[in-house]
This record gives structure tokens, sequence and C-alpha cells, in this order.
């Protein structure tokens, strides 16, 4: 399974709302750390996608929590609806 760039961005987002920067230097959280180091690859390759197994495990734990947060939200609209 694949992630695509704009995913990531959104993923990133997620985590950066649950994990704010903390202290004076505005340091980013573990969490998204670790997403913006697969963004960061990404970008200098150039690739709109990217495996998740070819990600180390928290990034691939951290796009799981997130995708079952966008999951758990259209399930929660559609209910409303």
């Amino acid at each position: 399974m694949n992630i695509s760039l704009p995913e990531l961005e959104q993923a990133i987002n997620y985590w950066r709302l649950q994990r704010p920067a903390v202290g004076e230097e505005c340091a980013l959280s573990p969490e998204v750390n670790a997403l913006a180091d697969v963004y960061a690859m990404m970008i200098i390759h150039h690739s709109s996608s990217v495996a998740l197994a070819s990600m180390g495990n928290m990034a691939q734990q951290l796009i799981a929590t997130w995708r079952q947060h966008m999951l758990d939200l259209n399930a929660a609209s559609w209910s409303v609806s």
C-alpha cells in the first residue's frame, strides 16, 4: 500500500494538531518529525507516492492512526446524515 504526497501532508497536519511544536525553538514532535523525514525524501526524489513498507515502523503506525481517524470521521458523517 502507498501513500500519496497530499495524503502525507494531511497526515502531517493531523499530527501537528495532536502534538504541536514546543519550546522557544518550536521543535517538532517525534511524530511530526518521523513523517517529515518521509516527506523530505519524497520531495528530494520527486516522488508522488511512497510505499508504506519502505518507511520506519513509527511512520507506518502514525499513518495508520491518521487513516483510522479519517475513516472514523467519514463514518460519523454518514451516521449523522
